[in-house]
């Protein structure tokens, strides 16, 4: 059991090691996240806000709200 314990901390101990070389691509992986988020976030405005598009959300938001219970 000491022998698996110490393998596992020495998975850990050199996990470490490898995330401290790779800090400097953390950012930019960041960026690219954000990126790649504000480009879909356009596209599906883009979508969204096309003339068919618009128009069922309309009537769907119409009917909604004419709905009797």
């Amino acid at each position: 059991m000491y022998q698996a314990v110490r393998a596992r901390l020495r998975a850990l101990v050199c996990g470490m090691r490898a995330a401290r070389r790779d800090a400097g691509m953390v950012t930019s992986e960041y960026a690219m996240g954000i990126v790649a988020a504000v480009a879909f976030a356009v596209v599906l405005y883009k979508v969204v806000t096309s003339g068919p598009v618009s128009a069922e959300l309309q009537n769907i938001v119409k009917e909604a709200l004419n709905a009797r219970m």
